[in-house]
């Protein structure tokens, strides 16, 4: 009987080292296999061109899994609020490289690559790039002087390269009269919140990227949160006049009649003053953590 219960015992022994070898063998064996996924995908992204010669007819095929897995990296990382977007220009590269004639790939790419950390990889001259190579590809498509203009205007702050990319792309007989219009516009004021208005407005309505117009949403929002702040500072400043110090509360204005009901943000929560006594965003509101994100990095 004792023999019996020993036999068992070294059975279940020699049984759970075997899991316990088998697992460890197994562990070993992925950690390799992701390794050498990783080592292969390092290699191929190094090796566009090499990559299209091998793949022949199938280039434009395989340029769309490579712009599918650049649009799923970049959403992963953008919904995580992930560090480093270090993937993403090797992805569009390859991507463009294997099907130069991939218009969204350009468009989008460019906007990811350019919008500063954590809304995009902050590699304005990499978006610059992808889309030059854009327009040798493309001449005929106008809009890829449009993108160029964003790019300067937005993220680079340089106006008379925007100005510039914009009258080029006005030459273009398919373009819309407005290209002209802001390259003017551009050209003799520079920066300005209806200029960057109307450019945001028109992201926001030509893109059917998802990521891409909330974003442009987003900086519509803000700069109406920036048009009702400085109009409630304009009618505090008027308050201080008439009563010798500045309101402490919206409702304050109210209560003077200085404005008809409580002014609200664009997400419906109501504006506050702060301690500084300028108007600002209300704490609960959604749009704080969004304006914090977007805000200018110096």
């Amino acid at each position: 009987m004792n023999t019996s219960k020993n036999l068992a015992r070294v059975l279940w022994v020699v049984l759970a080292l075997g899991f316990a070898g088998v697992w460890q063998l197994q562990r070993k064996i992925d950690v390799q296999r992701a390794a050498f996924a990783e080592e292969q995908d390092e290699v191929v992204m190094r090796s566009a061109k090499l990559t299209k010669l091998m793949s022949m007819e199938f280039a434009p095929l395989l340029a769309d899994v490579y712009w599918t897995r650049a649009v799923q990296y970049y959403g992963n990382k953008h919904m995580q609020k992930a560090k480093g977007l270090d993937l993403l220009w090797p992805l569009l590269d390859m991507t463009t490289t294997l099907d130069p004639n991939l218009l969204p790939a350009y468009r989008f790419g460019a906007m990811f690559l350019g919008d500063k950390p954590p809304a995009g990889a902050g590699r304005p001259d990499l978006a610059i790039q992808l889309i030059e190579r854009g327009i040798r590809e493309n001449p005929d498509y106008w809009r890829f002087y449009e993108d160029l203009g964003f790019i300067y205007y937005f993220n680079l702050k340089d106006y008379a390269k925007a100005s510039q990319a914009f009258l080029e792309g006005s030459k273009n007989p398919d373009a819309k009269i407005w290209m002209k219009v802001m390259a003017a516009s551009i050209a003799a004021e520079g920066n300005s919140r209806a200029t960057s208005k109307f450019l945001w407005s028109e992201i926001y309505q030509s893109t059917k990227d998802e990521l891409v117009k909330k974003n442009a949403l987003d900086h519509l929002k803000l700069m109406k949160v920036e048009e009702d702040c400085e109009a409630l500072d304009a009618l505090n400043d008027e308050y201080a006049r008439r009563t010798g110090h500045r309101a402490k509360r919206v409702r304050e204005l109210l209560d003077a009649g200085m404005v008809r009901r409580l002014p609200v943000d664009p997400e419906g929560f109501p504006y506050v003053i702060g301690e500084d006594g300028k108007a600002e965003l209300n704490l609960q509101s959604s749009l704080l953590e969004t304006q914090v994100m977007l805000a200018p990095k110096e």
